[in-house]
């Protein structure tokens, strides 16, 4: 906060000690387990990455293989090759073999709607 040609910090603080049972309650009660959290936050780390973000934006546009993601990213196979081993750990992109190719999609619809909501977010 700004006072008086100063910065002020303002502390955000409970005047008196009051727990408000009815939503705490409601909250503990949709409360998911802790390790569903743990997955949760696991999830978003997958998406902290600028070179895995943009493997993800690459295919939700195509399925392709490794060569083609390295093609247009301007990146190695082998650096390609290592996000997208994350990325399969996480549940985010799936494989499927065509003869000698190796080809890579997004796990399901839910990874393409956060990618989209994510882009929609940012251009809001």
């Amino acid at each position: 906060m700004f006072k008086g040609g100063e910065i002020v910090e303002e502390k955000m603080t409970c005047d008196f000690m009051h727990i408000h049972n009815d939503i705490v309650e409601k909250v503990q009660k949709n409360m998911i387990e802790e390790e569903k959290l743990y997955d949760l936050a696991e999830l978003y780390k997958a998406f902290g990455d600028t070179t895995r973000i943009r493997i993800l934006y690459v295919l939700s546009e195509a399925e392709m293989c490794v060569c083609d993601i390295s093609k247009i990213l301007n990146m190695t196979v082998s650096a390609v090759s290592h996000q997208l081993k994350v990325l399969k750990n996480a549940r985010l992109v799936k494989s499927k073999k065509s003869g000698k190719s190796v080809f890579y999609s997004l796990d399901d619809e839910h990874v393409f709607k956060m990618i989209s909501n994510g882009i929609e977010h940012i251009n809001h």
